[in-house]
């Protein structure tokens, strides 16, 4: 809702710029009100096909590929063990 959400502040911001066009007369900023109410007006269902594009796009992931298992070796071969000493008699 990324996009959308900026598409809804323009439109809010213009909005509250034309309540204070209104409030106050001033003619100058009549015209950047009313534009940028248009532009949130007009971006808001692009933004909503963007934000829905963005959300779809991970769940169509194509399979993982596994490559090929790797070659086993053959088992190591028996270690031979040091003598050990006899264990001392317990007293």
């Amino acid at each position: 809702m990324r996009y959308t959400k900026i598409a809804l502040l323009t439109f809010g911001a213009g909005l509250v710029l034309a309540l204070v066009v209104v409030a106050a007369e001033i003619d100058r900023l009549a015209r950047f009100a009313s534009a940028a109410m248009a532009l949130g007006i007009a971006a808001i269902p692009v933004g909503m096909i963007v934000d829905w594009r963005l959300a779809i796009k991970p769940a169509r992931r194509p399979p993982v590929r596994r490559g090929k298992s790797p070659a086993r070796r053959a088992a190591p071969a028996a270690r031979l063990r040091s003598p050990r000493k006899p264990a001392r008699p317990k007293r």
